[in-house]
């Protein structure tokens, strides 16, 4: 019996148009992709944003944008930020998708846990693992719920107001970091999600589920009682006036 897989393609139900639209106007008002762009990465935790985003860049490919090469690099090992959801089930829907799938191991411990060096791997892992098959230009699948997050990590922490940028060429490595997910609320995707199947994936990380973004966020929640637009605003903030000292070389 064929396992069953969820997978996100059109024709879309009316959240998923939504959706597809918000990260085509990302793509269109940051120069993400260009006629050059040949091959993709994407850096497939398994959890629902990455699904999300492998599901909604695979729908756009020769829909007015090149027919890009697509693939999936997983980074799994016995602590590793991210879903951590069985492999098989995440080759099944890159089978179904008919998109390479690349897997990478983390060296992490329990007893050395810590979220900056164990980000700094993984992106290392899905660096060398996207250039070893050409693909230059990787998608992560932060959202703009992550993008006011990270500006008031950065805010309170360093007193920097910057946030996650939609591009940023990582000129050490010969890599260009792209964020299609940049417009889109986390509660978006969760639905459109739920809607197609696979929202059941949640992070495993144990470190993660205590940290200051974890903070960050309860902030934001207590926040939004009085002011309930103070995600987008803070969104919305980040791109107009946030430093763009990563794009410095």
């Amino acid at each position: 019996m064929k396992l069953f897989v969820p997978l996100a393609k059109p024709p879309w139900t009316s959240l998923g148009k939504e959706l597809e639209s918000c990260m085509r106007k990302a793509i269109f008002d940051f120069s993400l992709l260009d006629q050059s762009t040949q091959k993709i990465a994407v850096a497939l935790s398994g959890g629902k944003d990455s699904l999300t985003l492998l599901f909604l860049l695979h729908a756009l490919r020769g829909r007015g944008f090149p027919l890009f090469d697509l693939y999936a690099i997983h980074v799994g090992g016995e602590f590793s930020c991210g879903a951590g959801v069985n492999e098989s089930f995440l080759e099944t829907i890159c089978d179904e998708l008919e998109v390479p799938f690349i897997t990478r191991t983390s060296t992490q411990k329990r007893e050395e846990l810590e979220c900056y060096r164990c980000s700094r791997e993984r992106r290392r892992l899905i660096f060398d693992a996207a250039k070893e098959v050409g693909a230059t230009t990787i998608a992560f699948g932060h959202h703009r719920d992550d993008s006011a997050q990270t500006l008031l990590l950065n805010l309170f922490h360093k007193a920097e107001f910057a946030a996650n940028l939609p591009k940023v060429p990582m000129h050490d490595f010969g890599i260009t970091i792209i964020r299609p997910l940049i417009y889109i609320a986390e509660e978006s995707i969760r639905t459109f999600a739920m809607q197609y199947g696979f929202t059941r994936i949640t992070c495993q990380c144990p470190i993660g589920q205590n940290s200051k973004r974890k903070v960050v966020e309860q902030l934001i929640q207590e926040i939004e009682v009085h002011f309930p637009h103070v995600r987008s605003n803070l969104a919305k903030s980040s791109l107009l006036y946030g430093s763009d000292k990563a794009l410095r070389p």
